[in-house]
């Protein structure tokens, strides 16, 4: 992608009603434009980013056996009605609409009750079990707070996957390889290390859920977490009892300040049994399917880790997620020499695989170089008359904020420069 071809912009300013840090860089950067409170369209650079995401969760979700599917956005008020959750006084989220024949829908805000309902014609015996679908897809929720951002949105997309298993053992078996598949995520959306397990409410689904928070001072919630058990627990479910039954010391935990990035539930009979998705066992009985579901917002965890990695002078993607692999930035506007061996740089590292922005505006080195950084791929290489001179260029790594010096033969050279310049 030519930069002069990228019908978005940088801007010196975000709204003045936008006070999340992250959305702010987003808006500045080009990447999203908001639309209303807690709605947000993702720009060419934010979709790719989202889409990197996107991929990381798909590889992983694929790991462990999910089976990628998509359901409806609209709902049928009857599905619901049965397991109580149409009603707003238990539901207090929805967006409900009507058709044009009077009939009420609603726009999904989760979906255990439509793909419960799906697999009755699928699931029968033992011998169709386990199974784990999954989708991405957009849910719609009436928050009361939308002020974060893309951290919560009204309107956003989401990896939901649910899974049907004949027992609580062979449920607890998967739940335990999901929560290894999430870290994996966050490790490599380069966030590992500020993310935790941590015990919060189950609500009426269990006695505990997991959520996994991230360490943000953007965050909305508040945990204690063990260094030593390497867990946390929510602050709402923070208290003597169930500081025991977990086996912590108040003493050694540490309160943070975090936002949640992702949550686990085990769901059990909850959904089966009133929409009747009921197997044979082997021994011959009828049973309802055990279920869990587990998610994460895609958009979310693209705001938190905009939130973590970024700094004044702009965002810094890990190499993982940046929208593009290289930015290849030309210093020294027309000048003959620069823009040919430029040019030479952009068609043979994109015609070799290699994602690449190019710079190629007419615009002055201290804009380029500002909105480089604003933007923040992970890896910058510029082009000018001094370098050329001189036989070395600019590598520079925006996350780690260094730079190193390299020839034109090792730009060129693709090994090279997949491998440096890495977080």
């Amino acid at each position: 992608m030519r930069q002069s071809k990228l019908f978005t912009k940088t801007r010196k300013e975000a709204p003045k009603d936008e006070v999340s840090k992250s959305a702010q860089l987003l808006i500045k950067a080009g990447y999203i434009k908001k639309e209303m409170a807690g709605v947000y369209t993702m720009l060419p650079l934010g979709l790719r980013t989202l889409q990197k995401i996107q991929e990381i969760v798909r590889k992983n979700m694929n790991k462990i056996g999910g089976v990628e599917m998509n359901l409806t956005a609209l709902q049928d008020p009857n599905l619901w009605e049965k397991t109580g959750r149409w009603d707003d006084k238990v539901l207090d989220v929805w967006f409900k609409t009507k058709l044009k024949n009077d009939t009420e829908v609603g726009l999904a805000t989760t979906h255990e009750e439509p793909l419960t309902n799906l697999m009755k014609d699928h699931i029968s015996s033992y011998n169709d079990l386990p199974v784990y679908p999954y989708q991405f897809q957009t849910k719609f929720r009436n928050e009361l707070r939308a002020k974060s951002g893309i951290m919560r949105g009204r309107e956003f997309l989401m990896k939901d996957l649910y899974s049907f298993s004949e027992s609580k053992e062979q449920h607890d078996e998967f739940y335990e390889k999901i929560k290894k598949a999430y870290f994996d995520i966050y490790e490599e959306c380069g966030i590992g290390d500020k993310t935790f397990l941590t015990f919060s409410s189950g609500g009426s689904f269990s006695k505990y859920s997991h959520e996994f928070q991230t360490e943000t001072d953007a965050g909305e919630d508040i945990i204690y977490y063990s260094p030593s058990k390497k867990i946390a627990v929510n602050d709402e479910v923070y208290n003597d009892e169930v500081l025991k039954e977990l086996g912590l010391e108040k003493s050694e935990l540490v309160e943070k300040k975090t936002a949640e990035t992702g949550n686990i539930f085990t769901l059990g009979e909850r959904f089966s049994e009133p929409l009747e998705l009921i197997f044979d066992t082997k021994e011959g009985e009828r049973k309802p399917v055990f279920m869990g579901s587990y998610g994460i917002g895609i958009g979310r965890l693209m705001g938190v880790v905009a939130e973590i990695l970024s700094d004044d002078k702009g965002l810094a993607w890990p190499e993982s997620i940046s929208p593009f692999d290289v930015h290849l930035v030309n210093v020294s506007g027309d000048n003959e020499d620069s823009v040919k061996l430029s040019d030479e740089i952009y068609e043979h590292l994109t015609q070799n695989g290699i994602d690449v922005l190019y710079d190629d505006r007419k615009k002055g080195v201290g804009e380029k170089l500002g909105d480089a950084d604003l933007i923040g791929i992970s890896k910058r290489i510029v082009i000018g008359v001094k370098g050329i001179e001189s036989g070395e260029f600019d590598l520079y790594n925006r996350l780690n904020d260094k730079t190193e010096k390299v020839s034109e033969s090792q730009i060129m050279n693709l090994e090279f420069i997949k491998k440096n310049g890495n977080n």
